[in-house]
């Protein structure tokens, strides 16, 4: 990771998991630089000072991955509205390097202000499955998410990639303890699976330092089995939903579900 001066969204989101997905396998690479062009309120990667890409980054990743001894990457990136292409043929490059080993890979890509046709460069790199979050609910949208983002939006990606590629598998997440309720959750998973979204993460926001939107509560452990419950009531194939649970928390797992489902 460092001899390639690659990112994780591991390390620059500080997530909670870093320790157990490594161990077992999975790392989750944040390409594109490590500053991103948008400044949603939840999130501590740092905003603006945009990086030129790394055309070498390709090689690189598959590099760290082959020597990590990874059985399935997830790739996401900061958002990159300062590129013509919002770094969508960038990320396509990625993808199809990484694939190259033959194993599984999972992206986690911008919403590319709702172009659906930058989405359709990703989904032609071929990943296993395709993620985009959704955040939070409608309501909390404009409060939570940088301006240049949307609750339909959101839904449009995840919507446009069942409608391209039928059998890939779809998947998106939801934070808790920014003031939503318990009905706009179960509005949102209701909206997600009229997309036909398969995996659905629930995970408690914590605040990253000062400088992020404050917790409005957190969730006992409780509110998360229950919606844990709802969610596959509702038809989800795989959900998390845990305090600590993050959008690739064991996505390999997920797979693997998902899998013997249709088995």
């Amino acid at each position: 990771m460092r001899e390639n001066s690659l990112h994780t969204v591991c390390e620059e989101a500080r997530c909670p998991n870093i320790a157990e997905c490594w161990e077992s396998g999975t790392a989750t690479f944040m390409i594109m630089g490590g500053n991103c062009s948008r400044g949603c309120r939840f999130c501590s990667v740092t905003h603006g000072g945009m990086q030129s890409l790394d055309p070498a980054e390709p090689e690189k990743v598959e590099a760290a991955v082959k020597e990590m001894g990874l059985s399935y990457a997830v790739i996401t990136s900061v958002d990159r509205d300062d590129l013509p292409d919002q770094g969508a043929s960038h990320y396509a490059s990625v993808v199809r390097k990484v694939k190259e080993l033959g194993i599984l890979v999972e992206v986690l890509t911008p919403d590319f202000r709702g172009n659906l046709s930058l989405v359709d460069r990703v989904i032609e790199a071929g990943p296993d499955v395709y993620a985009h979050n959704v955040e939070t609910v409608r309501r909390l949208t404009p409060r939570i998410r940088d301006p240049r983002a949307g609750y339909d939006q959101s839904l449009a990606v995840l919507a446009h990639v069942k409608e391209v590629t039928p059998k890939m598998l779809t998947k998106s997440s939801i934070m808790l303890g920014l003031g939503e309720s318990d009905e706009e959750v179960l509005s949102t998973m209701d909206d997600l699976r009229e997309e036909g979204v398969d995996i659905l993460t629930i995970g408690q926001y914590l605040r990253p330092s000062r400088m992020q939107i404050e917790v409005s509560e957190y969730s006992p452990m409780e509110r998360f089995k229950e919606l844990e419950t709802q969610g596959y009531s509702r038809g989800f194939s795989y959900v998390a939903s845990g305090p600590l649970v993050r959008t690739s928390y064991k996505a390999s797992e997920a797979w693997a579900r998902r899998r013997i489902l249709n088995a």
